[in-house]
């Protein structure tokens, strides 16, 4: 037992860089990539609990899959996934980009925060992505609850044309999202635009986005 503790604390020391090059040199860095995602990346968590679900028909959210899970993924017939937590040489991003190019899968990727409401811009490129991916499709952020949640009230809204009511429950503890923290800015997006709604009469999402969205008012709406 002791023997496998103190191989267990070097792999964990071992892999605890933040980046990796853009391709693996061989099976040892692989190996460490996929030792990272599990310790630092806090995988290990997701192992059994993915916070996978289907919110719309072909449509499914997630938590961070590991490559493994990205091939039941494709087994279910998931044709494209779209990670919220951008690009880069991270543990997650380069063994995610490897087995979705193993499994036939597309990956795309933007950056969303779970703390900040974003520029409009790149809400407005999250529905061009709805719009435009193949399907079956999965996004996903890190734990699936803020990023994620945000997404799935988006995509309700701009292509199911469900009302706020319906779409804020994408955001909700089911998921592990806890507005009364600092992700709760997500839901005051949300917030912001039911308020213009009740104003202002039907709007899509779009054009409140294109128009009347301002992060900088919501986040100090939110902070007081």
């Amino acid at each position: 037992m002791y023997k496998k503790f103190v191989t267990l604390a070097k792999e964990i020391k071992r892999s605890g860089r933040p980046t990796f090059r853009p391709e693996f040199a061989n099976e040892d860095e692989r190996q460490l990539a996929r030792a990272h995602l599990r310790y630092h990346d806090h995988g290990v968590l997701r192992g059994r609990w993915t916070n996978l679900e289907e919110i719309s028909t072909d449509v499914w959210r997630s938590n961070q899959p590991n490559p493994e899970q990205i091939a039941q993924y494709a087994d279910r017939g998931i044709q494209t996934i779209l990670s919220l937590r951008g690009t880069g040489n991270s543990s997650h991003y380069l063994l995610e980009k490897e087995a979705c190019a193993a499994h036939g899968i597309k990956l795309l990727s933007l950056g969303l925060s779970a703390k900040k409401a974003a520029p409009k811009e790149i809400y407005l490129a999250l529905l061009d992505q709805f719009e435009t991916m193949e399907r079956p499709f999965l996004f996903h952020c890190k734990s699936g609850a803020d990023r994620t949640g945000l997404a799935a009230a988006f995509y309700l809204l701009h292509i199911d044309n469900a009302p706020v009511s319906v779409a804020r429950k994408q955001l909700g503890l089911k998921y592990l999202h806890f507005r009364w923290f600092k992700s709760g800015i997500l839901d005051a997006v949300l917030d912001a635009y039911n308020a213009h709604l009740d104003k202002s009469g039907p709007t899509s999402l779009r054009d409140w986005l294109k128009h009347y969205y301002d992060a900088k008012q919501i986040t100090q709406h939110f902070q007081k």
